[in-house]
């Protein structure tokens, strides 16, 4: 049996590849492979953005195998380190994800898109949260959407599992930028070397804020800020970078992030 993830590297860019003939479907042995690439990839000082794709131009992910679970893979099974998917619940991850939606993105697929901090779409992609006709619940869709969407929109394609297309998704803001299918992954490159020119630790300090954010009032996340007691925003001020960024400016020259 082939590896059901694929990943390559350029640089400081990690590209994973979903490739599960026919649909790209998880299963639990591929969630736990993804959990481990994803971990490995937030462990690794030498990298710095992560693209999550699908292979082919028709599947970008369905979410899960229903096939696998009508033959004894458990819903509530043990998925790796990263929950399902490998990223929802990947404790720690500080460094940029990119999702180069591919086609049809739908259920734990869709959930897998919202883990990643930019999406990008082929104009062919489709979209829908569909699990109510299985008999589950969409859970991550359920805590994420309503807060990324209009409340009365997430609720209406949580309730009817209905499809929608690009045009939708780009004007609730669900998603970034749309793309011809030929050209997506190039444009997820692009935005990836856009990130990885960019000062890692500042990254860092923008994601665990906005985590911490979440669920915490404003003031309650500005003095944890102030008093330095996130640890990616003590590290940041402690930082050569943070040295280099105020010296770049004064000698009106590019900066030179080394994440340290």
């Amino acid at each position: 049996m082939t590896d059901p993830i694929k990943t390559r590297t350029e640089g400081a860019i990690l590209e994973v590849t979903l490739d599960r003939p026919k649909a790209n479907a998880i299963d639990l042995k591929t969630s736990k492979i993804m959990g481990e690439v994803f971990a490995d990839f937030r462990d690794d000082p030498n990298l710095r953005v992560a693209i999550i794709t699908g292979a082919g131009n028709k599947f970008f992910c369905p979410g899960w195998d229903l096939k696998a679970a009508a033959d004894g893979d458990a819903v509530d099974g043990d998925y790796g380190v990263g929950g399902f998917g490998g990223l929802q619940e990947l404790r720690g991850m500080n460094k940029p994800v990119i999702a180069a939606v591919n086609g049809i993105c739908c259920g734990g697929g869709l959930e897998l898109a919202l883990s990643a901090d930019i999406i990008l779409a082929a104009e062919h992609a489709t979209f829908a949260l569909p699990e109510i006709r299985s008999g589950t619940v969409a859970d991550a869709a359920s805590i994420k959407l309503p807060k990324r969407i209009p409340y009365h929109i997430a609720m209406e394609l949580l309730l009817t599992g209905r499809w929608f297309d690009t045009d939708e998704a780009l004007g609730w803001g669900l998603i970034n930028h749309v793309h011809p299918a030929q050209e997506l992954l190039a444009k997820a490159w692009d935005m990836a070397r856009l990130l990885e020119s960019g000062p890692p630790l500042v990254y860092a300090a923008i994601k665990e804020v906005v985590r911490d954010a979440e669920d915490s009032k404003f003031q309650d996340t500005m003095n944890r800020i102030t008093r330095r007691q996130l640890e990616s925003v003590d590290r940041l001020y402690s930082s050569e970078d943070q040295l280099e960024g105020a010296r770049a400016f004064a000698e009106k020259r590019d900066p030179v992030w080394k994440g340290k």
